[in-house]
């Protein structure tokens, strides 16, 4: 741990300097996940053409190393400068359900730099926010992700740990974020529906919380405005009554809400996931 918060302590333009090496390396030396990332664009913009494709993915690789630096970086970012560099619009519309008693969601996918969304939505809100994560296997990796997502406060959850006190968000009010658009293993519930083009399977978590117990549910839309800056804004996506809605109605909204958000800057997406895997 020391050696990485020692690392944290370097400025971002010298951080960068590192990834721009393991940008190298990962473009051209290990040509990471190359197949995966290509096979996803191909199915996800057939429109574009090979060499278009071929932009997306290159500069995937540039936001996915440098998505090391920041990340490592929160661990000692001070307020004043992360505020500087990751501002977040509507986050009244996601406290005030909380303020009035009522716990509300935050659905989120994979778009750099998630992570800050995580650290910002603790930073900037006025009520208890509750991050709902899988565990890493590796123990020390986990209790690092820990420190860096709790860095301004709020507080991490695992996933089969929610489950069994999920109940409480009517006795206590707050916000929870998802991270919903993992791929589900066989063995949970899953829901199929196209997504980018191909037949993909989804959590339907935030679907199930939010009509069982009348929540608000929001989308995290990510949008980098340049190298080390975000804009992170809160969409309101489903609110109660849930009366007479379709089933799977708040899942296809995100889903929608998603594809919009990566078309608008496509190389920020996790493209190197095995996310069409049924």
């Amino acid at each position: 741990m020391f050696f990485f918060r020692l690392l944290s302590r370097l400025p971002l333009s010298i951080l960068y300097l590192l990834t721009d090496f393991l940008y190298l390396i990962a473009r051209f030396v290990i040509r990471y996940r190359k197949k995966v990332i290509d096979e996803n664009l191909f199915h996800a913009f057939p429109e574009l053409s090979d060499t278009e494709r071929k932009k997306i993915r290159n500069r995937f690789y540039r936001n996915f190393t440098d998505t090391f630096a920041e990340t490592i970086k929160l661990l000692t970012i001070s307020e004043v400068e992360f505020r500087r560099r990751f501002v977040i619009v509507n986050q009244p519309d996601l406290d005030q359900p909380v303020k009035n008693g009522v716990s509300s969601l935050m659905m989120a996918g994979h778009i750099f730099n998630w992570e800050w969304g995580v650290v910002g939505t603790n930073l900037y809100t006025e009520v208890p926010v509750e991050t709902v994560y899988l565990k890493v296997n590796n123990p020390f990796f986990n209790e690092l992700m820990k420190k860096i997502r709790t860095r301004f406060g709020g507080f991490v959850t695992e996933k089969k740990e929610f489950r069994r006190g999920m109940l409480t968000l009517g006795r206590d009010p707050r916000i929870v974020l998802l991270g919903s658009d993992q791929r589900p293993p066989s063995s949970e519930n899953r829901y199929q529906r196209e997504f980018l083009n191909r037949p993909a399977v989804f959590f339907e978590g935030a679907e199930f919380l939010s009509k069982k117990m009348n929540l608000h549910v929001h989308y995290g839309k990510m949008t980098k405005v340049k190298r080390g800056h975000y804009r992170y804004e809160y969409v309101p996506m489903a609110s109660p009554p849930y009366d007479g809605e379709q089933p799977h109605s708040i899942t296809d909204r995100f889903c929608e809400m998603l594809e919009e958000n990566i078309r608008e800057q496509p190389d920020m997406y996790l493209w190197s996931h095995k996310r069409w895997k049924i």
